[in-house]
């Protein structure tokens, strides 16, 4: 696992011990970045199961004015805590150590520009967190959100779905809101079919 381009590229990152957390590979991720790139500059950022933190560590690497991680695991928010070190991404970046639906819900006044979510596969997990980030509107208008599901994994939404990718068992699907509408920074950001 590593940083794969930035300020910290080639940063290499360690993986939470033992079994509990799935790391995004490589590939997936940097398919991931390549279709965002237009959408991370200066971005406001929320990894909300962060687990290793290198989605959120990634965007901060490639100019994301600040990242919120939350993980609520002590081995991973351990992890997290020295990845965000390593990469040298620490100033720019907040630890918390809580339920994402709990923070979800004290941070109903901030706006994200980008949201990741990783939970762990199976169950309503995913979609209890889409419901919690429409609920609290925590999406900013021109936002997206980069989900990573089980390719069986169905999950209900209030978002408009931008485009979807299969990497093998892996599922990523790019969300905005309904009524979202372009403003200048992303006017010309078509995402369809770029995944």
């Amino acid at each position: 696992m590593r940083v794969v381009s930035g300020s910290a590229r080639g940063c290499k990152l360690t993986p939470v011990p033992g079994m509990d957390t799935r790391p995004t590979t490589d590939r997936v991720k940097e398919n991931v970045f390549n279709l965002i790139q237009n959408y991370v500059g200066d971005a406001e950022v929320l990894d909300l199961f962060a687990g290793t933190g290198q989605l959120g560590i990634e965007a901060l690497s490639r100019g994301a004015a600040h990242c919120d991680f939350v993980e609520r695991a002590a081995a991973a928010y351990n992890t997290l805590r020295n990845n965000t070190q390593a990469a040298r991404v620490s100033e720019r970046a907040s630890l918390h150590r809580t339920e994402a639906g709990g923070f979800v819900s004290r941070t109903a006044k901030r706006r994200y520009d980008l949201i990741f979510l990783d939970p762990p596969y199976g169950g309503k997990i995913l979609e209890n967190a889409l419901a919690q980030i429409e609920r609290f509107d925590i999406l900013s208008t021109n936002g997206i959100i980069i989900c990573e599901s089980a390719v069986e994994d169905a999950f209900r939404h209030g978002f408009s779905v931008v485009t979807s990718r299969r990497y093998g068992a892996t599922l990523i699907t790019v969300l905005r809101l309904r009524d979202g509408g372009t403003d200048e920074k992303h006017e010309n950001c078509d995402l369809s079919g770029q995944l």
